[in-house]
């Protein structure tokens, strides 16, 4: 069994006891975060090894490795091959600080975003520019709906309902058909 689904099945176990599953989770961040510590007092140096000799440098077990990896894939350069990983397999930490940030706050992750390290990469105003792009990102912005009564949008000064909704309740019949 790769263990990525090792990984998953002790971390999402939907029969464990909801204390010990928190206490686990609480120990993972801790040690998640110590590792991010790490990597960011150097963000330009790339590290790699095996999960096995990654897991040994960062003083980790080898199953919360394999939870941090799983959790920066996305953040790197060139992901691993996550899912048919093995103790050792060859993967990098390489990572883009910009997309890492912003995945970190995608995730609510502030005891990552917050780690200090951050101050040495980039300033207070990139870092709030950052967070910002990110969370805008997430946001679902929807058009103002135009009532069939009111002035059409296109300019004509005809009612919505004699101009440009008729052509879009059409469209949209087309799309349906299709």
């Amino acid at each position: 069994m790769a263990l990525l689904e090792e990984w998953k099945k002790v971390a999402y176990n939907q029969n464990a006891d909801r204390n010990e599953l928190e206490a686990f989770w609480k120990r993972y961040f801790e040690k998640e975060k110590n590792v991010y510590a790490q990597l960011l007092k150097n963000p330009d140096v790339e590290v790699k090894g095996t999960v096995k000799g990654l897991a040994e440098q960062f003083d980790i077990e080898l199953m919360a490795m394999v939870g941090f990896l799983d959790g920066i894939n996305d953040s790197l350069v060139t992901p691993n091959p996550i899912e048919e990983m093995e103790e050792d397999t060859e993967v990098s930490l390489k990572f883009d600080k910009e997309r890492l940030y912003k995945n970190m706050v995608d995730a609510q992750a502030d005891w990552l975003y917050g780690l200090e390290e951050w101050n040495d990469i980039f300033d207070e105003e990139t870092r709030q520019r950052f967070y910002k792009e990110q969370k805008k990102s997430r946001t679902i912005v929807k058009p103002k709906k135009v009532g069939r009564n009111e002035p059409c949008p296109c300019g004509s000064g005809k009612k919505y309902k004699n101009c440009c909704m008729r052509k879009d309740e059409e469209a949209e019949a087309q799309a349906l058909a299709r």
